[in-house]
């Protein structure tokens, strides 16, 4: 019998991505999932350091699992992320009973470690380099489904040369550096063909994707090109449906990228454009490289190229020397903008940032105070524009059971995301079969909630009986009939 593993995971989508790719790997190393951390033989936590709590829980969680490496003779624990790239050794000698530490850049050399610990030898694999071998990974083994069906994340960059002075990104996942055209779109083939209908390009600033080799004119040697350009092969790949790419940074929306929302509908209607700051001033301390009024240019043409698109960002509250005008300043951004969403932090220090050196640190009352301020215009925002959904019709990738379903009767509670990356929910009787995850699904918008919509059926083409309508004009009942009896 395979030996069972378990990751947590903390951080962003990058995050979730190299979980992913861990896990793939493991399966190839014979390896399967556990359905609890309690049977796993090989358990793995996944890190992040982009705010100090999420690195305080790592020591947290080393320190509980004394007993679960105990309780078993041979048990296996590692660590890897951002954590890991930042801390290396030191996380070692720390703690005892942890077995290995691998950095952002070494995924690929996990099984190996896995196989040393066994044999007794604890390791520490934190070496960045600038070698493309990182990207060259397996197939997608065919016992393992990944977590998302009919979704997929698919790395284009890696490393930022950003340098912004409150992240410490450039140091845990190391400088810039694109993946070849030919193996994304040859992976993004391999995943429709396995179901796939949605992508989720993936890099520290995604659409930073080939700039260094096109500035060197040396993108055809490179095999890379404009990023925009990336989306328009991407959108060629039979069974892509929908394209997505986070995150970016407003520096590099050039017009071949804008106009990408315009001329081709793969390429969602939504994007996910970090802030940060409304403050020219805080901006420049940020070394973010614009300011306000050239952010919302970019806004400004994106919503001409796309006019229903959604703009959601992320902020940053209590920035070194923030002022409250400067926080007003980006209240005002916020309601100029009108974003679907946003994600909301307040500064967090970070070891060898620059911004950690600065004086004026920002009270923590007064910031939390800021981010409740912030955090209540966001959900007035977002309602507001949520209501303006009621009575469309958009189609939703179904993502399975919803989280309204706790204690729901015969009926069945599902939930699914528009292109517009908002959730949907909706409803139906117990005894129709549900639309299995990954499906594409016609809705309408019958109802607004401060997080959510809630959908209902669209109505029965003339003919069809079952009530029950996929997007490709069949329902689950007969592609149910069309499948192959085992």
């Amino acid at each position: 019998m395979p030996a069972l593993y378990a990751v947590r995971t903390y951080g962003c989508q990058m995050n979730v991505h190299d979980t992913e790719k861990v896990a793939n790997l493991l399966h190839h190393a014979g390896f399967r999932p556990a359905t609890d951390e309690s049977e796993a033989d090989l358990l793995l936590i996944n890190t992040c350091s982009i705010r100090e709590k999420a690195e305080n829980r790592l020591y947290s969680d080393l320190g509980a699992l004394r007993e679960w490496k105990a309780a078993v003779p041979g048990r296996v624990l590692g660590v890897g992320g951002c954590v890991a790239q930042q801390e290396g050794d030191r996380v070692l000698r720390r703690f005892s009973h942890l077995d290995f530490v691998f950095g952002t850049h070494n995924l690929r050399l996990v099984p190996d470690m896995v196989e040393a610990a066994g044999l007794g030898e604890r390791q520490t694999m934190t070496d960045e380099h600038r070698s493309l071998d990182r990207f060259d990974l397996p197939e997608r083994h065919e016992a393992f489904a990944g977590t998302t069906p009919g979704r997929a994340f698919l790395t284009v960059m890696e490393g930022c040369d950003m340098f912004c002075t409150f992240c410490i990104v450039p140091r845990t996942r190391g400088r810039e550096i694109s993946r070849p055209a030919a193996g994304i779109l040859g992976e993004a083939r391999a995943l429709a063909e396995r179901g796939v209908r949605e992508v989720t390009l993936l890099g520290q600033t995604v659409n930073a994707y080939g700039r260094h080799d096109l500035k060197r004119g040396r993108d055809a040697e490179a095999g890379t090109m404009a990023f925009g350009a990336l989306l328009g092969e991407l959108a060629a790949t039979p069974g892509i449906e929908r394209i997505r790419y986070t995150s970016p940074h407003p520096l590099f929306f050039d017009d071949a990228l804008i106009q990408a929302h315009a001329a081709i509908p793969e390429v969602c209607p939504h994007v996910h454009l970090p802030l940060q700051s409304g403050s020219d001033r805080v901006l420049a301390a940020m070394r973010r490289r614009y300011t306000a009024a050239e952010y919302l240019a970019i806004v400004e043409r994106l919503k001409r190229a796309r006019p229903d698109i959604a703009i959601t960002t992320d902020v940053i509250v209590g920035f070194p020397g923030e002022t409250r005008a400067d926080f007003e300043d980006t209240l005002a951004v916020m309601e100029a903008v009108e974003f679907a969403d946003s994600y909301s932090f307040k500064y967090s220090p970070r070891p060898e940032t620059a911004a950690a050196e600065m004086g004026g640190q920002i009270d923590p009352v007064e910031a939390q105070d800021r981010l409740a301020t912030l955090q209540d215009l966001q959900r007035g925002l977002k309602l507001a524009g949520n209501r303006r959904c009621v009575g469309t019709e958009t189609t939703i990738l179904v993502e399975g059971q919803s989280a309204r379903s706790a204690g729901a009767d015969s009926a069945q509670q599902l939930r699914g995301r528009d292109p517009y990356h908002r959730v949907v929910n909706f409803t139906l009787p117990g005894e129709l079969p549900a639309p299995a995850a990954g499906t594409l699904l016609e809705l309408r918008i019958v109802e607004a909630t401060p997080h959510s919509l809630i959908g209902e059926r669209t109505e029965d083409r003339p003919g069809v009986k079952d009530p029950l309508r996929l997007v490709d004009g069949t329902t689950p009942a007969s592609r149910e009939s069309e499948l192959p009896v085992s």
